[in-house]
Formats: C-alpha cells, sequence, structure tokens
C-alpha cells in the first residue's frame, strides 16, 4: 500500500492503489471538504478480496489546486485519466457527495470505466445557485474555520460529535484550501445531471445516512428512481459520511451489492 502522485490533466493527484493486483476493482470519489481517508475503514476491510483506488481530487488533501480546470468536466476527467493511467475499466465506482456527480459523469461519458456505481449521499443536482453562492462567498470571506460547525452538523448525526476521532475529521474539513473548496463548490452549482443520470443503464446502489443534513434520503431516492433497476438503502444513525460513522454497515450493504452483481 502506497500513496503516490499521478500527473493528470495538469493538475498533480495523490491516489492510493492497493489488494490484489488480478482481483476486481472498486474506485472511491469522495466528497466536498474531505481527502480519502474518509474511506480508511471501508478499504481496510474491502481491499482483501478487491483492487481499490482511492484519490484526493484536486483542491483537496494532497493534490494539487490549479488556477485553471475547474468545471465538472474537468474533475470528471481527472477520475477518467487517472483510471486510464492505472489500466482500470469495468470497474465498481462508489462516489460520495460530490463524488456521487463525479462517478455519474464518469458513467456518462466513459462508460467502459464504469461497469456498476454505489452513490453515496448524492444526487443529480445538489442544492442551488444562491446556496452556492452565498457559501462560496463565505469562505473566502472567513474561511473554512468559521463555517466548520454548521458543516460538521450536516456531516455526522449528533452522537457522533462525542466521538474521540471527531476533530480529526473536523481538522481535515479545515485544511481544505479556501480556493479548493470554494472551486469545488462551483463546479457543484453548475452541475446538472437529471437528464444524463435518467439515461444511465448499469447496476446502483444508492445508500444515505438518515440524519444526513448535505443530501437529504428523498433527495438520493429521487436520484436513484431516475436509474432503472437502481436498489436504495437508509443508512439509520448516520449523517452525510456514512461511511466514517457506520463504515460497517456501510461495507456490508457495499459487499452485498458487489457479490450480487458478480
Amino acid at each position: 500500500m502506497v500513496s503516490r502522485i499521478v500527473e493528470v490533466n495538469n493538475a498533480a493527484l495523490h491516489c492510493q492503489i492497493e489488494g490484489p493486483s488480478d482481483a476486481p476493482v472498486v474506485v472511491f470519489s469522495n466528497s466536498l471538504g474531505t481527502d480519502f481517508r474518509i474511506w480508511d475503514a471501508v478499504v481496510a476491510d474491502l481491499a482483501q478480496d478487491f483492487r481499490v483506488l482511492r484519490y484526493d481530487k484536486r483542491g483537496h488533501g494532497l493534490s494539487d489546486d490549479p488556477q485553471d480546470g475547474w468545471s465538472m468536466g474537468e474533475l470528471v476527467g481527472d477520475l477518467a485519466a487517472l483510471m486510464d493511467h492505472f489500466g482500470i475499466s469495468g470497474a465498481a465506482v462508489v462516489g460520495l457527495s460530490v463524488g456521487g456527480l463525479i462517478a455519474q459523469g464518469l458513467a456518462a461519458e466513459r462508460p467502459d470505466l464504469v461497469r456498476r456505481m454505489v452513490l453515496s449521499d448524492t444526487a443529480a443536482r445538489i442544492g442551488n445557485d444562491d446556496m452556492w453562492n452565498e457559501r462560496i462567498a463565505r469562505v473566502h470571506a472567513e474561511g473554512l474555520g468559521a463555517m466548520a460547525d454548521g458543516i460538521l452538523e450536516r456531516w455526522f448525526a449528533p452522537d457522533f460529535h462525542n466521538h474521540p476521532d471527531f476533530p480529526m475529521w473536523r481538522n481535515m474539513l479545515v485544511r481544505t484550501t479556501a480556493q479548493g473548496y470554494a472551486r469545488v463548490c462551483a463546479a457543484i452549482r453548475d452541475t446538472d445531471l437529471l437528464e444524463s443520470t435518467a439515461r444511465l443503464s448499469l447496476p446502483v446502489l444508492a445508500v444515505v445516512g438518515d440524519k444526513d443534513g448535505s443530501t437529504p434520503p428523498d433527495m438520493v431516492r429521487e436520484t436513484a428512481e431516475l436509474i432503472s433497476g437502481s436498489s436504495f438503502q437508509i443508512i439509520r444513525g448516520a449523517g452525510h459520511l456514512p461511511c466514517v460513522e457506520k463504515p460497517e454497515v456501510f461495507t456490508s450493504l457495499l459487499r452485498e451489492f458487489l457479490k450480487a452483481q458478480g
């Protein structure tokens, strides 16, 4: 298990690939304000039987924070180029929040790369222009430290705020650059995948925490219903990051889905 930097689309992306080299591949794309550590507990289990790729999108974690190229098209293109770099196709792609938008865009634009998809706490359209413009203005004016409490209330169920690891996740959030956070906000603001997602035809599992304050269960369910044959599961006692709060439940649902799809 080695972290590395891969240059794609004029950006250096921090990524990690692990698990048996001849196993089926699962690719993880994470949410706004997070890095790929949110998948640690899930990958610790999954990498015993699957080849797993995860990465920090531009402006997050240890990846570059470039000046140019910040539309959803670039974010989707980054993941496509990263998968091409490792020779990955026909993978299961797991996307959380904006990572779910990236997964949907990837499935529409590069169906050769995506055999099946897990959409966690995401939708085909998230929020509205006014909400994102306000958030962008605030992060530039005040920084993520001033916004962190409100964001963490949406991320995690109330009980998790007393968890000993809670400060780690807060620190991860506030150390994201204002530029990286704001530019991904703008990419989300400008993205509406309702039409392209409704045309998808592949196995899909949609999951959401019942306490999610960012993409509530009804929003996630509506997106799942766009895709024929998709399944939908609610994870009780979790907010926007069920892979962090309820990793055993999340991993169990993921494994069941992967097994059912061969």
